[in-house]
């Protein structure tokens, strides 16, 4: 892959799903993440990225799934499996600490919450596509969970918009190494124009 540059003015952080039920112990899916989020330190880079680009000045957005809420589902005529699973199991429930943002992650006065997407993708039926043009954005940095549905979806769509798009690759996490391999290694650089480490991405960032 060619060697992405980065204007502070046109490129931003996109902070997908950091939910307490996604990274914190006691998170409903914690356990299914925790192998693969430990071993590549996904929680420690994602927050190492998150400081540094605020540190840099890089403005930050952030892309979340929706929270449950009780009737969401029940009278629709079709529903994903994915959404089947989230009203399953309640995942990120409205009110409830899992439906929290981690503390450290917590957004900060004058970065933009998008609103929240119904399936995977950041972009599919919300305003963030129309949040980062008012912006005058065109570069993002994705960090953010989950790497084979979420991430890689909202990578997709962000190709598709003429984003130019730099995954952070362990900045994410899946529930085995076959979906982290499917995501990372077959399917985002199709469409990432860089497929980076934490450590060089900071380096970069850290430098603009």
């Amino acid at each position: 892959m060619a060697k992405v540059t980065y204007e502070k003015e046109i490129t931003a952080l996109l902070v997908i799903d950091p939910y307490n039920d996604f990274i914190s112990e006691g998170g409903k899916l914690w356990d299914k993440l925790k192998g693969v989020a430990e071993a590549n330190n996904c929680v420690p880079h994602m927050l190492q990225v998150l400081n540094v680009a605020r540190v840099a000045g890089l403005r930050v957005f952030y892309a979340l799934h929706h929270q449950y809420r009780p009737g969401d589902y029940e009278t629709w005529k079709y529903i994903a499996p994915v959404q089947k699973a989230a009203w399953a199991h309640r995942t990120f429930e409205y009110g409830t600490w899992g439906g929290q943002i981690r503390a450290e992650f917590e957004p900060k006065p004058g970065e933009v919450v998008a609103t929240e997407h119904w399936c995977s993708s950041g972009f599919a039926n919300t305003d963030l596509d129309l949040q980062l043009k008012k912006h005058g954005i065109h570069k993002l940095i994705v960090i953010g969970l989950i790497a084979h549905t979420c991430i890689e979806a909202t990578v997709r769509f962000a190709a598709e918009l003429g984003y130019e798009v730099t995954m952070v690759k362990d900045a994410t996490a899946d529930y085995s190494d076959e979906e982290m391999h499917a995501a990372l290694d077959v399917n985002i650089p199709n469409y990432a124009s860089a497929i980076v480490t934490t450590k060089e991405v900071v380096d970069t960032i850290s430098s603009l």
